[in-house]
């Protein structure tokens, strides 16, 4: 997996202050992407040894909420399992640290295909530039939701994190 930057305190990409990697690699390239610069799934960075200690490090205050991945799409085929495996250890090392992930996928779409159990909140859809709206809180279009995993695996059926 390659990524293009680790953002510390951040405070756009989740709720609290959090640590955001921003994974390299995404198939859906948005028209008004705001990161197009991640699509290319060879751009960026290996994210090695180096890399990970320094995102534990990041993630250790207690001020940190917790961790979103977001790139690029952290879905895409060649980063799916690492950000996957990273996602379980961050939980397991640090469970009362939150998980968001920002996907083009829908829900919908990877439910079936994927672990979602170490994921608190995915943000899922593509961006659609007709549906922008500056005003939505975490989101970029009016399509895209943020959905409560937890709650959503535990009712079968999609439970919204918050409503814009």
């Amino acid at each position: 997996m390659n990524y293009h930057n680790i953002t510390k305190d951040d405070m756009l990409n989740g709720d609290g202050l959090r640590v955001v990697l921003w994974t390299a690699g995404c198939t859906h390239c948005c028209d008004g992407c705001q990161n197009p610069e991640t699509w290319d799934v060879a751009g960026g960075i290996e994210f090695d040894e180096a890399a990970k200690k320094e995102l534990f490090e990041d993630l250790e205050p207690d001020y940190i909420a917790g961790i979103t991945f977001s790139g690029g799409d952290p879905l895409h085929p060649f980063n799916r399992d690492e950000v996957l495996a990273l996602a379980k250890e961050i939980k397991e090392k640090m469970p009362n640290k939150t998980v968001w992930l920002y996907t083009g996928f829908t829900f919908e779409e990877i439910k079936n295909a994927i672990d979602l159990t170490n994921i608190d909140v995915l943000v899922d859809g593509e961006f659609k530039k007709e549906l922008n709206d500056n005003n939505l809180k975490w989101i970029g279009s009016s399509n895209q939701r943020i959905i409560d995993v937890k709650q959503t695996l535990a009712q079968g059926e999609v439970v919204l994190h918050c409503k814009n």
